[in-house]
């Protein structure tokens, strides 16, 4: 349009050029000849003000009328077309429709309540970058997008948070965000049942696509088990997918087995507090790992990672450190890893040698029933002694068809209302070592959150009420229901979305952990426990961590940090402390734990095949998320 109108100007202002020179040679002699004539037009054209000064005879005065009124057309037709074409540039803007100039950001593909704990996780890692980005895609109102993400997280640092309104499901809205340029993608799940679906098919398209270059870290997550084998089909050999549901029950029942557990995995797969990250081992080549242990002022070795990828968690202590390693450390920040000019003094006087207390059977009372919990009941069947006892509290007898396939648990029914206290009350609940109160699935994820809370607020009052010693731990589906819910002490809370999107934001920030975390959490490898500190050292001995350590690694297991009975009610560490001042004065009590990476002597977990022997429900033990084989690469892919 522009075009045509310069093309109307060029040929007004000749015609009337031509007209002045034709018929007015006396005014065309005046006015400098046919040039002088057509610059006077132009100017006339695009200024009508400026005929204000003209002198000549009529016919030469009627021509620059002409040329003055055309003009009058023309520049309003330009300022028309400029404005509406500004117009829409800005709307498309707003819209978030333009395609981004960026390089080494991390592109979130997706909308969920999930999205703020990641896009918060991402500003706590990349505090110390001079500068960051991260792009999220969904078909949402980019304005309101911003506004959203501005209210939850008012500050973001030196991280910019682009929005950009497009289908993750369209190939032409995925160019918007530059994903050759992207340093890593993150799928999320969106909710709804077609939510994993979704994941499916942008992995679909994200793995079809051709790459101008190496190909972005790409990780992903699934809410429902079995969807697990198709999106990684999806995915291809490269990119991690994680099973939502996976790890829910792998924390509901280690959490069931020790209080307080849920707390250090936030804290580990939290940006905020104590993390894993990788150190050189210069200084530390030819030495072993238990000599390691106590080799750091800050930071606490976990693990080392071979220069084949390989990572170890909790190794044997006699192995020796090459070189070419890196260990694995728990630590702050890694700016903040260093190692110590000297050996920490240990209190050798405190240690015991006194053996652990026995396992003893479980009696477990489940408040509830959801896709979940034949899962929690299978793997729990692995883990406890024999002899134990699983009651499942629902308004319907479940479970039946699982007693067959059990070995050390008993399954029995009690007809519960769990939001009712007389009903709640009916069970015994003086008569259980540990509760599980499971959400509702067959309603709305909001809705199933307040009748847990109600549950809560009865279990808490009857223990109080009737000096009842029973450890809790409760599903939610929404974290921040979670933070009203401590009100009721609960011991354990699992919100698997939160869960799942810190460890998507661990495994963006550096993939090669995903074998630690599929150690962590796979019971046949190196778990989290919190055992009794009667174990380690005599109770009320001063002493200090560096002695814990010392202790631990006697026993061939690696101590991270440790529990203070007294403080297990007090948010936000409920009383657990990981990574402490190795030097510090340390005294613990009987009711005191300590946290430490260790092998359970117990069998490697074998559930019935389900999902092409990947994750929970494989034809043999394998971790939650383990890599799929492939071909040999610096990390697990």
């Amino acid at each position: 349009m522009i075009g045509w109108l310069g093309l109307a100007s060029v040929v007004l202002i000749v015609l009337v050029s031509s007209s002045v020179v034709v018929f007015t040679d006396e005014d065309t002699e005046h006015n400098g000849g046919w040039l002088g004539v057509a610059w006077m037009s132009l100017l006339r054209t695009l200024d009508p003000g400026t005929m204000g000064g003209d002198t000549g005879g009529p016919l030469f005065l009627g021509l620059m009328l002409a040329a003055t009124l055309g003009g009058i057309f023309i520049v309003s037709a330009l300022i028309s077309v400029l404005t509406a074409g500004l117009e829409a540039r800005i709307d498309e803007l707003r819209r978030g429709k333009s395609r981004l100039i960026e390089c080494g950001h991390t592109v979130v593909l997706g909308w969920s309540e999930q999205v703020f704990t990641v896009i918060a996780e991402l500003v706590e890692a990349n505090q110390s970058e001079r500068r960051s980005c991260v792009v999220i895609l969904t078909e949402r109102d980019k304005v309101e997008m911003e506004d959203e993400i501005r209210r939850r997280i008012p500050d973001t640092g030196h991280t910019r948070v682009i929005c950009r309104c497009g289908s993750p499901l369209q190939r032409a809205d995925l160019e918007l965000v530059s994903l050759d340029a992207a340093r890593s993608i993150m799928v999320l799940p969106p909710g709804g049942e077609d939510g994993d679906t979704d994941v499916i098919k942008a992995l679909l398209l994200l793995n079809n696509r051709p790459w101008n270059g190496p190909r972005p870290n790409i990780v992903a997550a699934v809410r429902r088990s079995p969807n697990l084998a198709a999106a990684r089909l999806a995915a291809g050999e490269d990119a991690l997918v994680i099973d939502v549901d996976d790890i829910a029950v792998r924390l509901i029942v280690q959490s069931h087995r020790q209080t307080g557990l849920s707390t250090v995995f936030n804290e580990i797969l939290s940006f905020v507090g104590n993390e894993l990250y990788p150190y050189p081992v210069t200084g530390l080549a030819g030495a072993t790992y238990g000599e390691a242990l106590n080799r750091f002022d800050l930071g606490i070795p976990i693990g080392l990672r071979r220069r084949c990828g390989e990572s170890l968690v909790n190794p044997p202590m006699n192995t020796v450190i090459a070189h070419d390693d890196q260990m694995l450390v728990l630590a702050e920040d890694d700016l903040l890893i260093r190692l110590a000019d000297t050996r920490p003094t240990i209190v050798g006087s405190a240690i015991t040698s006194a053996p652990g207390r026995p396992p003893t059977p479980d009696r477990t009372l489940m408040i509830g029933w959801n896709s979940r919990s034949a899962k929690i009941i299978t793997l729990l069947d692995c883990l406890v002694e024999p002899g134990s006892r699983i009651d499942i509290a629902a308004t319907e007898c479940h479970g039946n068809e699982l007693q067959e396939h059990l070995e050390n648990l008993t399954v029995g029914h009690k007809l519960c209302e769990p939001t009712l206290r007389p009903s709640l009350e009916a069970l015994g609940l003086d008569g259980y070592r540990n509760i599980i109160v499971l959400a509702n699935d067959d309603i709305a994820p909001e809705s199933a959150d307040d009748h847990t809370l109600v549950t809560l607020l009865h279990l808490r009052d009857i223990a109080i009420r009737y000096g009842s010693q029973y450890s809790i731990v409760t599903e939610m589906n929404n974290d921040a229901n979670r933070e009203i819910a401590q009100v009721t002490k609960a011991d354990d809370f699992i919100v698997s979305t939160k869960i799942a999107s810190l460890l998507l934001t661990q495994l963006v920030e550096d993939r090669h952990l995903h074998a630690v975390f599929s150690d962590l959490f796979d019971p046949a490898g190196s778990e989290i426990y919190l055992k009794p500190a009667t174990n380690y050292l005599f109770p009320e001995t001063r002493a200090n961590f560096a002695t814990v350590i010392e202790a631990a690694r006697k026993q061939g297991e690696t101590a991270i940090g440790y529990r203070i009975a007294r403080h297990s009610d007090e948010p936000p560490t409920y009383g657990i402390f990981l990574n402490p001042d190795k030097t510090g004065p340390l005294s613990l009590s009987e009711d005191d734990a300590i946290v430490v990476l260790a092998e359970d002597s117990r069998p490697a977990v074998t559930m019935p095949a389900a999902r092409d022997g990947h994750g929970i429900g494989g034809a043999e033990a394998v971790p939650p998320f383990s890599p799929r084989p492939g071909p040999a690469a610096p990390g697990p892919s």
